[in-house]
């Protein structure tokens, strides 16, 4: 039975090359769809939790609303400028986790050995695995996301020009592959350490809450490591910078603020040879 797991492993793998992305696309539509239906038969439960996600995640900004009660600025950061950077990434993180979210069960799969089910179909392995209980709910954290952006856009006194306009779009969209590629990486990581969900959610979960919050308020050397060790910064520190119109990290060059779509070309690179490593690497449970 192991030895029959990891052939379908080693097809499955074969399977999730770059180059089949319509199959893969075809797979994710089919088992997301599939959720989403079961999701909708119970319209109104639907809407119960998606308005409880909503208020559950925006709890995060009442705390940003209570301290600017008490204070005119967050390290020369004003309330406007602050919105600003909570909605750039809790939009980028929310739909991240909308569309990937569910790879945070790979360790679970791996240690009960649920995972052959998914190694059995003739299917990319990866769009299975990400679509499978897909939870619309989390809609909920996208909606709070754009709503603190726009509210934050209203709120800002920035002089608008066709690259910043341009830029803004493909921030959210580039910050959202970066968080989809750690995700992707994370549970790769977990065919090995199938116990560590906690500390891959360090990067995702906990960078979210990072960069919710202006850079000038932590360490040098923490800045430092999100640009160039895991380059959470080009999810909206970076380009948001540049909309606000503040200078760029020290040590930092001036380009990076427009790089974040190689950067996040770059993570799923990585992300794609670590998921294929693990997937190598998969023994099953032997039963």
């Amino acid at each position: 039975m192991a030895e029959t797991t990891r052939n379908a492993a080693v097809r499955a793998a074969e399977v999730t090359r770059p180059g089949p992305l319509r199959d893969s696309w075809r797979t994710y539509r089919m088992v997301a769809g599939m959720w989403i239906r079961s999701t909708m038969t119970y319209r109104s439960s639907f809407v119960l939790t998606l308005v409880t996600s909503f208020c559950v995640t925006f709890f995060d900004f009442v705390v940003i609303l209570l301290m600017f009660g008490q204070v005119r600025g967050l390290g020369g950061f004003g309330f406007a400028e602050v919105a600003f950077l909570y909605g750039t990434a809790g939009t980028s993180f929310g739909i991240a986790d909308l569309t990937m979210g569910s790879l945070q069960r790979m360790g679970k799969r791996v240690r009960d050995g649920s995972l052959d089910t998914f190694l059995m179909r003739p299917a990319p392995l990866l769009a299975q695995v990400a679509a499978d209980k897909f939870a619309l709910r989390r809609l909920g954290r996208v909606a709070q996301g754009l709503f603190v952006l726009v509210w934050g856009l209203l709120l800002l006194d920035v002089e608008w020009t066709a690259v910043k306009v341009v830029l803004l779009p493909v921030t959210l969209v580039s910050g959202a592959v970066i968080f989809a590629a750690l995700m992707v990486l994370g549970a790769s990581t977990l065919f090995w350490i199938q116990d560590a969900a906690e500390v891959t959610n360090a990067f995702t979960y906990g960078g979210n809450t990072l960069l919710q919050y202006p850079p000038t308020i932590f360490a040098q050397e923490l800045v430092r490591g999100v640009v160039f060790v895991v380059p959470l910064a080009f999810v909206n520190w970076l380009p948001a910078l540049y909309v606000l119109g503040r200078p760029a990290p020290a040590g930092v060059p001036g380009w990076a603020v427009f790089a974040s779509p190689l950067v996040a070309m770059a993570c799923c690179g990585v992300a794609g040879l670590a998921w294929r490593a693990g997937i190598r690497s998969y023994r099953s449970t032997g039963s």
